[in-house]
């Protein structure tokens, strides 16, 4: 039995559930980057990243490449990084609609604190 598309972007979406895996994304979209230089960027313990990596690329959205003794990833293609700009828009309109709500609040706060009621 085939799996329905709602569940498979759903266990898509898991897998990219976890935020040293969106990092090592972002560190990824402008090339292949090195394990060490992984490392530096996400200080977590090297048993954290490798367990990440292999997640990552056993879903096939990234790759691995070996050049002698270093081993760098790659993004397997460009729908990644274009699924981070877009999660990168959404989130900034959510943040910019909460600052406003916030604003919002913060004004009434201050007209109920001189006494005074615009609303």
């Amino acid at each position: 039995m085939q799996v329905p598309l709602y569940q498979a972007k759903a266990e898509f979406f898991r897998m990219l559930g976890h935020p040293v895996r969106i990092r090592v994304l972002e560190l990824l979209q402008n090339g292949p980057v090195p394990v060490r230089d992984l490392l530096n960027e996400i200080e977590v313990e090297p048993s954290n990243l490798s367990q990440q990596l292999a997640v990552l690329r056993r879903s096939g959205i990234v790759v691995s490449i070996r050049d002698g003794a270093t081993v760098s990833y790659a993004l397997a293609g460009g729908d990644v990084a274009e699924l981070l700009r877009a999660a990168r828009r959404i989130l900034t309109e959510l943040l910019s609609g909460q600052s406003e709500l916030l604003a919002e609040l913060q004004h009434a706060d201050a007209d109920a604190g001189t006494g005074s009621s615009t609303r």
